[in-house]
């Protein structure tokens, strides 16, 4: 067994054990709206549910040597974003939206995907997702770094609206292998769902 002090390297060295342990991840694919109306879009692997009362969920949005990226500083603007998931059938345009485009230029219209007006909030979603969740910002909390540059922005989302496609939906629950998902690995790698087994919650003697 390797031992290895995180404090004894560096942040990159971190990220390579971290992005290849903790892994498969789902990818968030989040669209915000600039104060000048630009439909920006990226996506994002530090993602995970928060609670399902009420439901909110979390997503890291690291910044670029303390300055903070659209997604962060549109979403803490607007106080809203919409987050889908990313499945077969859209990661290639999801993919193209990670590029280092000027703010008033949009990822959304980059990768040509479609707009969709949202529900319940101002800022649209697009239309190749299967599964959209309109958010609110619950809270936006800088962490790492230090005081003075964090490292990154955790945003608190609170779902106010879902949007699923009708060939996933069964009585109340999502059919996984209708929806495709993909996930993100180390370096350059994804995951499709792959094979799935069930083991039984141990109850008490």
């Amino acid at each position: 067994m390797i031992s290895i002090n995180p404090n004894n390297q560096t942040e990159r060295d971190n990220y390579k054990l971290l992005s290849g342990s903790i892994l498969p991840r789902p990818i968030a694919f989040v669209t915000t709206l600039s104060t000048d109306g630009i439909l920006n879009a990226a996506p994002f692997s530090y993602f995970n549910i928060v609670t399902s009362n009420p439901p909110m969920l979390s997503i890291s949005v690291q910044r670029q040597q303390g300055k903070q990226k659209d997604t962060s500083r549109n979403a803490i603007e607007k106080g809203a974003f919409v987050v889908h998931i990313s499945d077969e059938s859209n990661i290639e345009a999801v993919n193209q939206t990670a590029v280092n485009l000027p703010s008033h230029e949009s990822e959304v219209e980059w990768a040509r995907l479609t707009p969709v007006p949202s529900t319940a909030i101002d800022v649209p979603g697009v239309a190749e997702a299967k599964i959209r969740m309109e958010c609110v910002l619950e809270q936006a909390i800088p962490l790492g770094g230090n005081t003075a540059m964090p490292d990154c922005d955790l945003l608190i989302g609170r779902i106010v609206h879902f949007h699923i496609h009708e060939s996933l939906y069964q009585e109340g629950r999502i059919d996984p292998n209708k929806l495709q998902p993909v996930s993100r690995l180390a370096g350059d790698f994804y995951s499709k769902l792959g094979e799935r087994f069930s083991i039984k919650r141990p109850q008490p003697q």
